[in-house]
């Protein structure tokens, strides 16, 4: 039963059903909202109430004629819908509970302050925190679209003699690159030139005075790491799509979380053993 007033309480098991994870990893508001009203059994009038919008606009979003971008707006759904950590995190949101302050943190849940589809909706968190990062660290496959072109993600941050890079890039030359790029269905040839010139590229960035070491590793790559002082982005490859496709989680240190320790510790020993080509 639900009241007239505040917000909507969902059954826990609904959070869990497919077409809500789904609705959720893709923002679909419209099969959000009816599934809210499914699960609920509350009315269309009760749905805009507890999301604090006019039932006009809840029934244009849910007939699919306006469509939410806003991230408030997306607060707002998710704090009228009283929307678990887990579920808001598959939609973009950070948890409520940040690390260190609650019981999620002796979990290591709290680790993970937000989740993103992919990478271009992370786009604009990563560069606000690039911007005033002293210590960069990336950990990928080419790096093409982190550091190798010119409108890549990082590529003005990576000159500067102020911020410390340090770059993790697939052996050219090893037996990985031929595996990384039959899983894709791309030639070896022209997978290997694509990691070549990012290489080229750091190289002539640390010619022209930045402070950028490169390694290379020969496994086949499972993680995409970008290091913005103490912020992880991680993302990870599949058999056949690539890191910048995949959903990007935002980890930060808590005391009891193994998550962000996990990830320096693993980087740190790929480094250990991988060969330094700038």
């Amino acid at each position: 039963m639900t009241t007239t007033n505040g917000p909507l309480t969902l059954p826990v098991w609904a959070w869990q059903r497919p077409e809500v994870r789904v609705a959720l990893k893709g923002r679909d508001i419209a099969s959000l909202l009816k599934a809210a009203q499914q699960y609920s059994g509350a009315s269309q009038s009760r749905v805009a109430v507890a999301i604090g919008l006019g039932q006009g606009r809840v029934s244009e979003i849910i007939r699919g004629n306006r469509t939410v971008t806003a991230l408030d707006l997306f607060e707002r759904i998710a704090d009228g819908l009283d929307m678990p950590d887990d579920a808001r995190m598959l939609l973009g949101l950070a948890p409520q509970h940040p690390a260190g302050l609650d019981h999620l943190s002796a979990s290591g849940r709290a680790e993970i302050l937000a989740v993103y589809p992919s990478q271009s909706t992370a786009r604009a968190e990563i560069e606000r925190r690039a911007g005033i990062a002293t210590k960069i660290e990336v950990l990928a496959v080419r790096g093409l679209g982190i550091i190798g072109m010119n409108d890549s993600l990082l590529r003005s941050r990576l000159q500067l003699q102020s911020v410390a890079v340090r770059v993790l890039l697939l052996d050219p030359d090893g037996e990985a690159a031929h595996r990384r790029a039959a899983e894709i269905g791309e030639t070896y040839g022209s997978f290997s030139a694509g990691i070549r010139l990012s290489i080229e590229r750091l190289a002539d960035l640390a010619g022209d005075g930045g402070n950028i070491e490169a390694h290379v590793y020969d496994i086949l790559p499972t993680w995409r790491v970008i290091g913005l002082d103490a912020t992880l982005f991680i993302s990870a490859f599949g058999e056949s799509h690539e890191g910048h496709t995949s959903p990007m989680y935002k980890l930060t240190g808590s005391p009891h979380g193994a998550l962000h320790r996990g990830f320096h510790r693993f980087t740190d020993e790929l480094r250990r053993t991988a060969r330094r080509v700038v």
